[in-house]
């Protein structure tokens, strides 16, 4: 599937982009593998550990449609991981959020038709399902974009979907983190915005090897979604710290108390597989008939009950503590 390929990462210098590179400079031989992103000093960074003579990296932003334009000839698999994603940072600055996240992506797909990309996926949050803050609207906007970029593209090859996942355990920014620094600080308690509050959890790892089934399995304009376990913030931060207490500090702004993945408003449109969901578009592709309970690598799903939702509190598999000490043990954390 990439053996050969050249493969482009917008936001490559991330968490996700790295452990991606890593996973494909060793288990396939690709043409070219281009890093876009817009910090010169981590693109810097990291050609310490990926300076392979198929590694490319360009500085651009996705807000520059033309630089994007230029970037992407030749591409033959896109990987749109660059956003911002801090909650109350994207409250606060809307406009900064909209530009990247929404303006953004319509560059990508546009690059993306002009150069006939084959495969394009874009990665998504549990906050774009039924959002309440910026930075879920701005995501679900960009997944909507995605979604209907298969019907605008007449007869050219390219195909979008968009890879739907929870909280990344020890990405840059996230909760695992931000505990180990208070941590390591001899803090004398941890702050917990709400004793209740639940997250899917998904380790890089795991991330990085749906979206490389994803690119497997696409047809092109579905939203696929990892069934993966729940966590109770209480019990994480029991497992990191047992002896140091808690303290409710209260909801940041734009924060959820559970999170969603597939919600009931698409259970209609809504397929279970053994070990992924995938939610089906709305409508039909230049009135082609797609049969998503099928994916390209032969597997079937089946419509799921009128109703269902898939979301942080009811789901069926929860993390114990043990369980989540154990994870965080056998996890790299960026930049730790």
């Amino acid at each position: 599937m990439f053996d050969n390929k050249n493969i482009f990462i917008t936001g490559g210098t991330g968490s996700f982009g790295k452990h991606f590179i890593r996973r494909i400079l060793r288990d396939y031989r690709p043409n070219k593998v281009v890093v876009f992103s817009r910090d010169e000093l981590k693109q810097f960074e990291m050609q310490d550990e990926f300076n392979l003579d198929c590694m490319r990296y360009l500085l651009g932003d996705v807000r520059d449609g033309a630089r994007l334009m230029e970037a992407t000839r030749g591409v033959d698999i896109l990987i749109h991981a660059a956003a911002l994603k801090q909650v109350p940072a994207a409250e606060f600055n809307p406009m900064e959020c909209v530009k990247t996240n929404v303006n953004g992506a319509e560059n990508v797909i546009k690059a993306a038709l002009a150069n006939d990309v084959e495969s394009v996926v874009a990665l998504s949050t549990d906050k774009a399902a039924v959002p309440i803050n910026l930075y879920g609207a701005t995501k679900l906007t960009s997944d909507k974009l995605f979604v209907a970029a298969n019907n605008i593209k007449g007869d050219r090859k390219t195909k979008f979907s968009v890879v739907r996942y929870g909280n990344v355990v020890g990405s840059r920014g996230s909760v695992v983190p931000f505990f180990l620094k208070l941590i390591k600080n001899d803090a004398s308690y941890l702050p917990i915005t709400d004793a209740d509050m639940t997250r899917f959890w998904i380790t890089l790892d795991q991330g990085v090897t749906f979206v490389i089934k994803a690119i497997q399995r696409m047809h092109g304009g579905e939203v696929f979604i990892p069934k993966i376990p729940s966590v109770r913030i209480t019990d994480l931060a029991k497992s990191m710290a047992p002896s140091l207490p808690v303290d409710i500090v209260g909801i940041r702004p734009g924060e959820k108390l559970h999170e969603v993945m597939c919600p009931k408003d698409d259970s209609h449109l809504t397929l279970e597989f053994s070990d992924h969901f995938i939610i089906k578009p709305s409508f039909r592709f230049n009135d082609v008939d797609i049969d998503y309970s099928c994916t390209l690598l032969g597997e079937s799903g089946v419509p799921v009950s009128a109703g269902f939702e898939y979301n942080s509190e009811n789901n069926k598999h929860f993390l114990s503590i043990e369980e989540i000490a154990l994870l965080n043990k056998n996890i790299s954390v960026e930049g730790h």
